[in-house]
């Protein structure tokens, strides 16, 4: 049955293999152009369905290239969820292996941030903390808390310019992309993601709070990687992207 299977979709996904044998329409006839039929519609929704979730690529590559690609990725990376808007995770490491790509180096980042952007979307929602609860916490207590993050946030680190890159393929007023490395961290404060840029050591601070270090040890991380880290700005972005939902307090001496 698997080997059937695996006909069956191998066939689907690649137009230039013969439809399988013996398939029957409802009249007991063969089924070989309702399967082709059938095969487009899938190729059509599929390739779709990356443009839409991979725009900034799109836009870059241009709308026949992402085709194009969607093409050879759909056979490689069949979907393994009937959820269209789940398709697609392997394809940023897909674009890193593809070596007519070798040139554009920050594409496979740019599409991680896209489909980074995607999840933050489509995350549950989580009910953020009162920021008083943090300035009214004793500095002690606060530093050796733990913090729990909404799912909807998203950090992505990267060696290019992709927040000036993404920002100047959404946004027409945006200025041309300079050059370096750069980290950024999605919120979700109303209904639509916000990437916004960090600052150097912000990522691994966030990065720590992901991992569940404390505040002071995440930020201790983060002032050996960039020893002029402001914290403060950081959590600033934090709070007002309600992304923060649980301070967790631990007992501090005896």
């Amino acid at each position: 049955m698997n080997k059937l299977q695996d006909i069956f979709t191998a066939a689907l996904l690649n137009p230039d293999l013969p439809a399988p044998g013996g398939l029957r329409d409802g009249g007991a006839q063969p089924a070989g152009r309702r399967f082709d039929i059938y095969r487009n519609n899938v190729a059509v929704s599929l390739t779709e369905a990356l443009r839409i979730g991979f725009p900034v690529i799109t836009k870059l590559i241009g709308q026949q290239n992402m085709d194009g690609l969607a093409g050879i990725f759909l056979r490689a990376h069949p979907p393994s969820s009937p959820i269209l808007m789940q398709y697609g995770a392997r394809f940023p490491d897909f674009l890193a292996q593809t070596p007519q790509l070798a040139h554009l180096g920050y594409l496979p980042d740019i599409a991680r941030l896209d489909l980074a952007i995607r999840r933050s979307y489509h995350a549950g929602d989580a009910p953020p903390i009162v920021p008083d609860i943090l300035a009214e916490t004793p500095p002690e207590v606060l530093m050796a808390a733990t913090i729990t993050l909404a799912p909807a946030v998203q950090l992505v680190r990267s060696d290019w310019p992709i927040h000036d890159i993404w920002r100047f393929n959404t946004d027409d007023t945006a200025a041309k992309p300079r050059p370096g490395g750069q980290d950024i961290l999605i919120t979700r404060p109303d209904f639509d993601p916000l990437p916004q840029l960090l600052p150097p050591g912000g990522a691994i601070w966030i990065g720590g709070l992901i991992d569940g270090l404390t505040i002071g040890a995440a930020h201790d991380a983060a002032l050996a990687k960039a020893p002029d880290y402001d914290l403060g700005t950081t959590l600033a972005l934090l709070l007002a992207g309600g992304a923060l939902t649980s301070l967790n307090r631990q007992r501090i001496g005896p």
